[in-house]
């Protein structure tokens, strides 16, 4: 597996932006709320939530997909809360809508591996973090 460059991970988590979360629902079971939420409320970060159901969540209006969100938002990281089996489409979709959003990184969660899907990423252009979580690499800063 390829390892994640720390500069890389730095930089995403100390600039703030816009992170649209895949799986983000308004579960607060779910780990992928209470990253986001630590993303957003700790971090600053702005979350747009994507999901089928399109929920909106911290007061951000969520999309099924990152083709539905709207042009002119500009989606710094894709953060994938997505099992390894489906995490390649998100991916796909993120290089399919990098330039349109300004997408620059995706970051797939802890557990979340997909290395065909990373390799298409790098190639595209984007950065790309793997298997790891940001509320784990924080403190490593």
């Amino acid at each position: 597996m390829s390892a994640n460059d720390q500069a890389v991970i730095r930089r995403l988590l100390t600039t703030p932006g816009t992170w649209a979360v895949a799986g983000l629902s308004q579960s607060r079971q779910r780990t992928a709320y209470g990253v986001a939420q630590w993303l957003h409320g700790s971090l600053g970060q702005r979350v747009i939530p994507i999901h089928p159901r399109a929920e909106e969540v911290f007061g951000e209006r969520g999309y099924a997909s990152l083709a539905d969100v709207p042009d002119g938002e500009q989606v710094s990281v894709v953060d994938c809360f997505v099992n390894s089996a489906r995490v390649g489409a998100v991916v796909d979709d993120a290089i399919a809508q990098r330039d349109r959003l300004g997408i620059g990184a995706v970051w797939l969660q802890l557990g979340v591996v997909d290395e065909a899907a990373a390799h298409r990423a790098r190639r595209a252009g984007l950065d790309v973090v793997m298997d790891t979580c940001p509320l784990i690499e924080w403190p490593r800063l």
